[in-house]
């Protein structure tokens, strides 16, 4: 029988109500789902894809860290071997081999960033995290939460202690620090070389301590200080009275160069030790990677939260940390949390122009990387080679890169100083990222850049025009200049404790002073900047990526000037305190405590199954150096500076150590 509805619809007849009433509803329903799901997919932001990539990156290394550990112990080095040949003994072996054996009790003082911090008071966002890695480990709540997780990281704007209702801790124990991350480790290696010549937990001690905090306030809050002090008493009174062999890393440096004079001074500011107690109780500090006057690099974190890692991110995809992009601001949010960490404004360059040269001056005048040469156990007095193009090295600071090039002569500078900073065009929500830079107007701006180019004797009132309310907090507790007589009493205050150009070693003629560091790699020496696009909620300045030399030998390369240094520390902060500044008596080493240099010329991996290489000069990398780790190891048993051939020499450190005019 025919179809009568396809009869009806071919002769124009209209439908049935009832059946042109239910394909309507389909239709609506078919247009609303659509419509939901378009309005699901607009609800999808960029800030979400960033976490399920930086999700997906994190699981898939997870994985494969699992199946790492999962194979057989004995086949990844039964692979290498196949393609390296045999590897050499690890320094422990080597050394057991010999004889060494355990001697002297040996501390470990971590840096900054490499200490495990966890949670132990929280707000709402934070619960179940009790007792849980905020910093170190698997990083997880970063992208989980990573409002809370900044919210929780960041110290008080006014106390640089806790902030209300939140009290975040340092991990304590050898864990604190032997693996910042699974798989990446900072002082494991050397720990397990030590336990190789019979070193255990009642022989070694891990200073932990909160590294986001000033030196001071580490007493204050956590008396982190006395509790050094009493485990280096314990660990001498156990083991036969043998002195404590010291080994601080990095921002270590300086904050056990604060523990000595805070252990000597008069209680309630210093822990009531007396005049010999380092001399009673110390055999060697072994400073590894030690920022002894500073980093140019602070400068930079603290005027842009860039460096030369984030810099080269910018030439690679320029727009993809621009808050123009992505709406999530995000150099404003580290900037926020890194500025209430006071531990940074310990690592400004100190010295001023006198230490790290002027417009016209510094003393790696002529430094070209590729050409320099490998020398060993020996003082370099050549000029050696200079650069066709003169680089200012001085100028930490330059708006433009024909001002970094130009004579001064021909630089024309506005003083900023004295500059009304005008009013605040922040939108109100740019309170959300505290910066310090909503205080400024156009005008406070313009006088920055207008002041062209700024010396280390400028950077730090440039710090102070710019972030007044950080740097009158961090100025209590840090100093950056040069004593003219160190017996005046302002002297005795902590706040100069931590500067080696404004405090004496300790009275202790027996003990020795080392500094170990790479060289070889480039390092951070001097930017570049220009104004940033106007936006909302921006940082004013930024590196200018696009400045380069343009010269195989050049040090200018997406507007970072570089010198030889670890890629962290150049070599003038690491080496020229041992090096010059406390060789023999000087005014800062009055008992002629020996002091010695010990470099290590960086050597990449060969491939990629020697991991991070055992010839590593880089900052955190030279922790795994077999030639460092037996040197520790040989000071530890015994050994004294002579007995390991006295300074071992590769850069120009003493070269330039003479150049600086500094009266001793």
């Amino acid at each position: 029988m025919p179809n009568m509805s396809l009869i009806r619809r071919r002769k124009g007849v209209e439908k049935d109500p009832k059946i042109q009433k239910d394909e309507d509803e389909d239709k609506k329903e078919k247009v609303s789902g659509k419509g939901k799901e378009a309005k699901a997919k607009k609800k999808w932001s960029c800030v979400d894809s960033c976490c399920w990539f930086v999700g997906c990156v994190c699981t898939t290394w997870w994985l494969l860290l699992f199946l790492y550990n999962a194979m057989p112990a004995s086949l990844p080095q039964y692979v290498t071997e196949a393609i390296t040949g045999p590897l050499p003994d690890p320094p422990g072996v080597k050394l057991k081999k010999e004889g060494l054996k355990v001697k002297h009790p040996v501390v470990f003082v971590p840096g900054i960033v490499t200490g495990g911090l966890e949670l132990w008071e929280g707000h709402e966002c934070a619960e179940g995290l009790f007792r849980k890695r905020l910093w170190g480990g698997t990083f997880g709540e970063v992208y989980k939460r990573p409002s809370c997780w900044v919210e929780h990281m960041s110290l008080d704007n006014e106390s640089g202690l806790d902030p209300p209702g939140i009290r975040v801790r340092p991990v304590s124990g050898l864990v604190a620090a032997d693996y910042f991350a699974p798989g990446y480790f900072v002082w494991a290696v050397l720990i397990a070389n030590l336990a190789r010549i019979g070193y255990e937990e009642k022989t070694m001690y891990m200073a932990a301590y909160d590294w986001r905090i000033s030196y001071q306030n580490t007493e204050v809050r956590d008396q982190t200080l006395s509790r050094i002090k009493s485990n280096i008493e314990l660990m001498v009174a156990t083991n036969g009275g043998k002195k404590a062999v010291i080994i601080p890393h990095s921002m270590g440096v300086l904050y056990f160069m604060h523990f000595m004079k805070w252990v000597e001074a008069p209680a309630p500011m210093g822990g009531g030790g007396g005049p010999d107690w380092c001399a009673k109780h110390i055999k060697a500090v072994i400073n590894i990677g030690g920022p002894f006057l500073g980093v140019p690099k602070a400068v930079a974190g603290l005027f842009s939260a860039e460096a030369k890692d984030i810099a080269f991110a910018r030439a690679i995809a320029p727009v993809f940390l621009d808050n123009d992009l992505f709406r999530i601001q995000t150099l404003q949010h580290v900037m926020k949390m890194t500025r209430t960490w006071d531990s940074t404004m310990s690592m400004i360059p100190k010295g001023g122009d006198i230490i790290w040269g002027d417009l016209d001056w510094s003393p790696e005048d002529g430094h070209v990387p590729s050409k320099r040469k490998n020398k060993n156990n020996e003082t370099r007095n050549g000029d050696g080679d200079t650069s066709s193009k003169k680089v200012h090295y001085g100028r930490i600071i330059s708006f433009g890169k024909d001002i970094a090039e130009a004579d001064s002569s021909e630089i024309e500078r506005t003083e900023f100083l004295d500059a009304i900073k005008g009013h605040n065009v922040a939108n109100a929500t740019c309170q959300d990222v505290w910066t310090e830079y909503h205080d400024m107007g156009i005008e406070g701006i313009r006088a920055i850049s207008d002041y062209k180019v700024y010396t280390a004797g400028s950077v730090v009132d440039l710090l102070h025009y710019v972030a007044p309310h950080t740097m009158e907090r961090g100025s209590a507790h840090f100093s950056y200049g040069i004593a003219d007589n160190l017996d005046d009493p302002k002297y005795n205050h902590y706040k100069y404790w931590s500067n080696p150009l404004e405090m004496r070693l300790p009275n202790a003629p027996d003990m020795e002073i080392f500094s170990l560091y790479g060289v070889g790699i480039p390092t951070e020496r001097a930017y570049v900047y220009k104004l940033s696009p106007a936006a909302e909620c921006y940082i004013p300045f930024q590196i200018d990526t696009a400045a380069n030399d343009g010269d195989e030998n050049g040090c200018l390369k997406d507007g970072v000037y570089t010198v030889d240094g670890d890629e962290t520390v150049p070599v003038l902060s690491a080496g020229y305190m041992c090096a010059k500044g406390w060789r023999g008596k000087t005014r800062f080493n009055p008992s002629g405590i020996r002091t010695y240099v010990r470099e290590y010329n960086h050597s990449p991996p060969s491939n990629l199954l020697e991991g991070r290489g055992t010839q590593s000069g880089a900052h955190v990398d030279i922790m795994g150096n077999f030639a460092l780790i037996e040197d520790i190891i040989r000071i530890a048993s015994g050994a004294q500076g002579e007995d390991l051939g006295g300074d071992q020499v590769y850069s120009d450190i003493f070269k330039w150590s003479e150049k600086i005019k500094l009266p001793l």
